[in-house]
């Protein structure tokens, strides 16, 4: 649950990188692939007053000639360069740092989610040890329990088994007796009459 949380601020992050340079005021730069000069007019014929390196940030002064426009150096110089060099946002120049610092906090991030999913990861196996061990004892637990009812029942069984047999012994035995006493001669009774 963690790692999501992470992965969902750097996406967060990343998205707001990109909307915030669509957002941010708009900023002019030489374009990234060259290396231009600074001229004292709107053509190649006057004066060079400087170089500017690409991606490098200017102002532009709103003033444009044929195919020129002029802009303000970063060294505070006014001059004059190709309308088709100038682009708008913001320069590779000026992106890369960004984008490196970006780089690195998410490779930090990164590395700190593999570490909490290591983490995770050894943590699961320990709760699958667990659950294993668990299910063994109650495999243990439930054949045992099935061994005892077993065991009650066969001494249940036995004692109704006995009790049965000795219920028979005892109605055998009296009828047994109750034959007996049947056949036996009856003692005769004295007679009043008689003399002895």
């Amino acid at each position: 649950m963690v790692w999501k949380n992470n992965v969902f601020r750097m996406l967060t992050i990343v998205a707001l990188l990109l909307l915030s340079k669509g957002l941010m005021a708009q900023t002019h730069y030489i374009t990234d692939d060259v290396f231009i000069y600074i001229h004292g007019g709107p053509g190649t014929q006057y004066r060079i007053l400087g170089s500017i390196e690409a991606g490098q940030t200017i102002t532009l002064l709103n003033e444009t000639q044929n195919e020129y426009s002029k802009i303000r150096d970063h060294k505070n110089r006014e001059g004059w360069v190709k309308s088709d060099l100038i682009e708008t946002g913001t320069s590779l120049r000026n992106r890369l740092p960004l984008l490196e610092a970006e780089l690195a906090k998410t490779k930090t991030t990164l590395s700190q989610l593999d570490q909490s999913s290591e983490s995770v990861a050894q943590e699961l196996t320990s709760a699958n040890n667990q659950i294993a061990s668990l299910q063994s004892e109650l495999s243990r637990v439930t054949n045992e329990r099935d061994s005892s009812n077993q065991q009650l029942q066969s001494i249940k069984d036995n004692a109704q088994s006995k009790m049965w047999q000795q219920g028979a012994m005892i109605a055998g035995l009296g009828a047994l007796i109750g034959i007996i006493l049947v056949y036996l001669p009856r003692p005769q009774r004295k007679q009043k009459s008689r003399w002895m």
